[in-house]
């Protein structure tokens, strides 16, 4: 037995001497990642002297081999640093700085690993080198915790086993626990955040997801750990789900994904800092493969006249308001007026259950409606079902394109596995090529899509103001609103699709499809343009609505959807958020919080020396009773000046601040 003990101990100290550890440091030196490759491959990180990771695993197993085992033997390692100026049309700035080290760990085989240090955070890929294609069986994923850190997740919004949670349209509340004590057998989606004892937090992402499955975390056995999941490869699809245009999975291969042998795979990062840090990151952008689109300049960014949310709902009209050529011209000359970009015509203007958008039903003339928007500088967008526009897909977008038509909304891909993600990718490139943007709804998060294809200009993958339809009991979107900015939004925009003229309190909130209302204050939906990225923006209520609350409206129509130059002035997640954002030479300011009453200090500090005009919609004195309550006001302030602001409980704010 002693023989025994001695051999063990021997075994286990050449393991320990053969293990190389390798060490990155971000510019500022302040986060640290070290890499060990002996007996696999780990990595831990320290933020400032805190332990933040500690020996998260990493391998990817194909089906003749695996990268990261026991035998991966390392031939060399390259280190390099970048600081450049990145592009970053229709996105928070103009352009973004990308300032990192890396380290890339290339291993016999031709395979190797990359790490890359920035400033508020790391991330690591595997990168491919061989000539023939590669089957990918799993991919060993861990996010190994220092301590048992409190977690705050969006699992998915699905009982049932894994497999049947991998069908979901990536929209839930998020959740908080520590994270020993998550629900088992649960998927979480991505992004997801954690807590550290020190008061760091943690943002777990994946970006450059491309002809790969999306990232799942699941509870894992390993103390404070959280281990991936990614789904299987689709064997076998049925046509079905919503008016038939879903493909459901029947059955599943035993890999993952098959790939071209030479390639890199999908970042895993971490977002390191404060609350602002996070919401402040751009990693999972700069992580993302470059624009494919050469010439962007047709790409127009732009707010949307919705007709779902509210229904289709009109008053004072002398036609029955519904899917007509009467409603939509109506939408059309609302937008036009209001300098409104585009309209949409979503569900319903081709015929219902035969996934075939060229089947336009009667009471609409799609040509007519084009050629009257255009007349009025506005741009029609049409929605469509996943299989639908997959199946005609050079069709319909040759098709509507030389219509005139700008854009799709595609929607029900609802999952992740490879075969959905190749068709994001095949969509974006055949609408660049006929000049369409796009929007896709029940979709997975952006994780950079919108850098590699710009013509994607906005995402779902969040639980959006379409819930408070039929929702009940009714969610608290107000502690969900004031946590996406330092979560979701992390991994890129969101069409959450805000801009409700009725408004109610906590108190007297009520779920309605046909005439649905907000929770929180008139104020705080104002905030939201300047909370929530969307280059697409929609607003979600009816022209009438909107025609009687003008003052609100010319205030939503003046806020950009795209921007020079974004910064969150301060925030607690799940609490409040104060973020500003400039257009040439103008600063919008948004601020909203929770349930909870706050009065909030607006730092100007940002602004140039100067003297400036703001205009203000804060919360009415009523407004903790009487949701619609606002007041407006006008103000002269410099960067200097003391800005005090309330917000009631649910409340917000919205300021334009201009130069005199």
């Amino acid at each position: 037995m002693k023989n025994f003990i001695l051999t063990a101990l021997c075994l286990l100290s050449t393991v320990a001497l053969s293990a190389k550890v390798y060490t990155l440091e971000s510019p500022d030196s302040k986060l640290d990642v070290q890499v060990t490759v002996g007996n696999g491959i780990s990595y831990s990180v320290s933020y400032d002297g805190c332990p933040v990771i500690e020996g998260a695993s990493l391998s990817l197993i194909l089906s003749d081999r695996t990268w990261g085992g026991q035998d991966s033997k390392v031939i060399k390692t390259r280190t390099g640093s970048v600081d450049a100026c990145v592009p970053a049309p229709f996105y928070r700035a103009d352009s973004l700085r990308d300032h990192y080290n890396s380290l890339v760990i290339d291993f016999k085989g031709g395979w190797a690993v990359e790490f890359r240090a920035y400033d508020d955070g790391c991330a690591y890929r595997f990168i491919s080198r061989q000539k023939s294609d590669l089957t990918v069986i799993n991919e060993k994923v861990e996010l190994s915790l220092a301590e048992n850190a409190v977690m705050t997740v969006p699992y998915v919004l699905i009982d049932g086993t894994i497999e049947e949670q991998l069908i979901n349209s990536f929209e839930n509340l998020y959740e908080t626990a520590p994270l020993n004590a998550l629900k088992e057998n649960q998927l979480m989606m991505l992004p997801l955040a954690a807590e550290l004892s020190s008061g760091l937090k943690v943002c777990y992402i994946e970006s450059d997801l491309e002809s790969y499955p999306g990232l799942y975390l699941l509870k894992s056995e390993k103390e404070n750990t959280l281990e991936g999941y990614l789904p299987k490869y689709p064997k076998s699809t049925v046509q079905g789900g919503h008016s038939n245009i879903e493909m459901l999975v029947t059955e599943r291969e035993d890999y993952i994904a098959k790939v071209k042998g030479t390639r890199t795979f999908p970042w895993r990062g971490v977002v390191v800092g404060t609350d602002v840090d996070l919401a402040n990151s751009d990693l999972s952008y700069l992580l993302a493969s470059p624009s494919r689109v050469s010439d962007i300049s047709w790409i127009r960014p732009g707010k949307v006249a919705w007709d779902w949310w509210n229904d289709l709902n009109l008053e004072g009209v002398d036609f029955i308001a519904g899917v007509n050529n009467d409603t939509y011209k109506y939408y059309i000359d609302f937008a036009s007026a209001n300098g409104v970009e585009y309209v949409i015509l979503d569900e319903g203007w081709s015929e219902t259950g035969t996934a075939d958008l060229f089947k336009i039903i009667p009471e609409i003339d799609m040509e007519g409606l084009v050629k009257y928007a255009e007349s009025k500088g506005v741009g029609i967008i049409l929605w469509g079902g996943y299989y639908a526009f997959h199946k005609d897909l050079e069709n319909v977008c040759r098709h509507y394109s030389e219509m005139g038509v700008k854009g799709f909304k595609i929607d029900f891909m609802d999952r992740d596995d490879q075969e959905i993600v190749d068709f994001i990718y095949e969509a974006a490139e055949t609408a660049a090529r006929y000049n369409l943007v796009l929007d896709f709804h029940g979709m997975y998060k952006p994780a950079g899509l919108t850098r590699t294809w710009p013509n994607v200009l906005n995402v779902e993958g969040v639980f959006g103001l379409e819930q408070l339809k039929f929702r009940e009991p009714v969610p608290d979107m107000m502690t969900y609103d004031a946590t996406l900015p330092f979560i979701r939004q992390v991994s890129g925009p969101m069409d959450y699709t805000q801009g409700a003229m009725r408004n109610q309190t906590q108190e007297s909130a009520y779920k309605s499809f046909t005439e649905p209302a907000s929770v929180g204050t008139r104020a705080h939906q104002l905030a939201l343009y300047v909370i929530f990225e969307s280059p697409l923006n929609m607003l979600c209520d009816s022209p009438s609505n909107y025609m009687k609350e003008q003052e609100c409206t010319d205030a939503i129509a003046e806020v950009p959807v795209v921007w020079n130059e974004s910064r969150v002035l301060d925030g607690q997640m799940g609490d409040y958020i104060v973020t500003a954002r400039r257009s040439g030479d103008t600063w919008y300011v948004g601020g909203i919080t929770d349930w909870d009453a706050r009065d909030v200090k607006v730092d100007l500090s940002f602004l140039p020396e100067g003297k400036y005009e703001a205009v203000i919609y804060k919360d009415g004195v009523n407004a903790h009773r009487k949701a619609t309550d606002y007041k407006k006001v006008t103000v002269g302030l410099c960067k200097d000046t003391d800005l005090n602001i309330h917000m009631a409980p649910g409340g917000g704010f919205l300021m334009t601040i201009k130069p005199l």
